[in-house]
């Protein structure tokens, strides 16, 4: 329990006075948000809160970052409601129940992928896919809270039926639901540009609050959240039809690679600028007891926040302790202050939620990737596509499916280039990627990009052949870069030696140029003998091009 040490360790004097104002601003900032997102999960807005306290308190004693905040997320809350609606079919008993177990089950896989140390699945879903999913995420979300902002009810699951129901119900536009919405939207903008330091979504929460009290505009149809009850959670564990398992097993290891991958993409960001570093595996039992404290003091599924931690490092929060105090100030909140939560407008929370949306929007990222590498970018958009045609759950299998064939592509069919000289530029460079460089004549510098493994043995081989064939019949060394080979199986010893023969008979040798103290060693230990392979290997590639010039 890295918390349990930093805590004991915990520096009062200097600390507290800071970690106690950063812990109150988080606080400001996840009442209102995790409202809105049980509101966007379908959820009683007390659950929201549930979720803001029971795994703060987990993350703070499992933890390895002092300024993560984990709470509730607009990804995970689209991605729950889409899991477990279908099969509630309506009943709000079975509804929560279903919340909570796919968010128990979602923490167990977490602490049981830690076990297998997992953690490396953080970098499995690449940048260009989860900007993808994240953008078409967002584009539901903001779909599915219009009708609130409205004033009528969309019930279509889809996105493209969802803006479809949309526009066919325009003209049924409740006024005074509208009229607040435009009001939350002119005081988020206002707040966000000129009060910077008030937590935007609180401040639209309250004054829409007031507006609601003073004006009685429930009796003029404008939707209000139901009476929040005051209390603390009581434990309890969710008990679920056992048909409904299997489903939410499958959802919950979705949810889970998304929960995490871009809670750590969150974790890793403050802690490159915090200069620390965390533990992606520990991040996984952290991330997993957070979702089962979540769930068994009636919460939901939580991850690391980027909104809320922004606000903890803003207010000059230090250490997990600024969490610990977010959850305590909920907690009384809970207890005193629940009351006027009853005043807030649907149409309010629906504006915070967009803003969320937007939030995730992220076109920044796609401007990047249509500079850099126009293929990612397209990756990004059809991801982004999957997500508005399959909806979030089977998103997240197309997701998943898509980065399975990029690590295939990018494994199985590596690239492979041909090196050369270039005058006036010290080094050897590639020939496709310098347009100046030439290959040295009867000389060939192969540099395969990945280990030599049996997915891509036969890969290997045709290339080198290919290479051998378009050099011309003045070819005398065929060169193998092996720094970037980093392992080798026994199909491609195999194709070595078959490659080996077959230059052989052409009276080209097979060189080899780099880790030579590993190359000697394998060959030694799959008992192969080893003698004159010393005339054939070089311990860099540019020793191997001056031993040939030198012939």
């Amino acid at each position: 329990m890295p918390g349990v040490v930093a805590l004991h360790r915990y520096r009062f004097g200097q600390d507290f006075s800071h970690d106690l104002f950063a812990g109150l601003s988080v606080a400001a900032v996840a009442l209102p948000v995790s409202i809105a997102y049980a509101e966007l999960a379908g959820l009683p807005p007390a659950i929201g809160l549930y979720a803001s306290i029971g795994p703060l308190l987990a993350y703070a004693l499992l933890g390895t970052s002092p300024q993560l905040v984990v709470n509730p997320d607009a990804a995970s809350c689209a991605i729950l409601a889409a899991a477990i609606a279908p099969m509630a079919a309506g009943d709000p008993a079975l509804y929560l129940a279903l919340a909570s177990a796919l968010t128990l089950f979602t923490g167990v896989l977490c602490v049981l992928a830690s076990a297998f140390r997992l953690g490396a699945l953080a970098d499995f879903l690449s940048k260009p896919i989860l900007v993808g999913f994240l953008n078409g995420i967002a584009i539901s979300i903001f779909l599915g809270q219009i009708g609130k902002v409205l004033g009528f009810q969309i019930t279509a699951s889809r996105i493209i039926p969802k803006l479809i129901e949309i526009i066919t119900k325009l003209p049924t536009t409740q006024m005074p639901t509208l009229l607040v919405g435009l009001f939350s939207v002119v005081v988020l903008v206002l707040v966000k540009r000129f009060l910077k330091t008030i937590p935007a979504a609180l401040a639209v929460l309250v004054l829409s609050a007031l507006l609601v009290g003073l004006m009685d505009l429930p009796a003029m149809g404008v939707a209000v959240l139901a009476p929040v009850p005051a209390g603390l959670p009581a434990p309890a564990l969710p008990l679920v039809p056992l048909e409904t398992i299997p489903k939410l097993l499958g959802s919950a290891a979705g949810l889970a690679l998304v929960l995490f991958t871009s809670g750590t993409i969150t974790s890793r960001s403050f802690a490159s600028r915090g200069g620390y570093e965390v533990d992606v595996d520990q991040e996984l039992v952290a991330y997993g007891a957070a979702n089962i404290a979540a769930s068994l003091t009636q919460g939901f599924v939580v991850t690391g926040a980027d909104s809320r931690t922004a606000m903890a490092v803003t207010a000059g929060g230090r250490t997990q302790v600024t969490g610990l105090v977010a959850a305590a100030t909920i907690a009384v909140v809970l207890l005193v202050f629940t009351g006027p939560l009853q005043f807030v407008p649907v149409a309010a929370l629906g504006v915070v939620l967009i803003a969320a949306a937007l939030s995730l929007l992220d076109i920044a990222s796609l401007r990047q990737f249509w500079r850099m590498d126009q293929r990612e970018f397209g990756l990004s958009l059809v991801t982004t596509a999957g997500v508005v045609a399959l909806g979030s759950i089977n998103g997240i299998l197309f997701a998943v499916a898509l980065a399975i064939m990029r690590f295939v592509k990018h494994t199985a069919r590596p690239s492979v280039e041909l090196l050369g000289e270039q005058k006036g530029l010290p080094g050897l460079h590639s020939i496709d990627r310098h347009g100046k460089a030439s290959a040295i004549p009867g000389l060939v510098l192969f540099r395969f990009n990945a280990p030599l493994v049996f997915f891509n043995a036969d890969h290997f081989k045709q290339r080198a052949l290919a290479a051998v064939k378009a050099s011309g019949g003045e070819l005398r060394w065929f060169v193998i870069d092996a720094v970037p080979i980093s392992d080798i199986d026994i199909n491609g010893l195999a194709v070595l030696k078959d490659l080996q023969q077959q230059l052989q008979r052409q009276n080209i040798a097979l060189i080899w140029a780099g880790r030579q103290s590993e190359f000697l060693n394998l060959i030694a230990q799959i008992g192969e003998n080893t003698d004159g392979l010393d005339k054939l290997t070089y311990p860099t590639l540019r020793q191997a091009v001056n031993a040939y010039k030198a012939l």
